[in-house]
């Protein structure tokens, strides 16, 4: 897991894990809760596919 703040407005996590589960998106919303900011973006290499998921605090 990596973590990098964009222009002190958008936490990106990326992650290599099966799928996005709920508590990935949990711990996100923890660390905009803690730094403020408002948009969060997971993006996970792990599946067949690139996902990712837009998180709004």
């Amino acid at each position: 897991m990596l973590i990098f703040i964009i222009d002190d407005k958008i936490i990106l996590e990326l992650k290599a894990v099966e799928n996005i589960s709920s508590s990935h998106v949990k711990q996100t919303m923890n660390y905009l809760a803690a730094s403020k900011m408002k948009l969060g973006l997971i993006i996970n290499f792990g599946e067949d596919q690139l996902t990712y998921k837009r998180v709004l605090l």
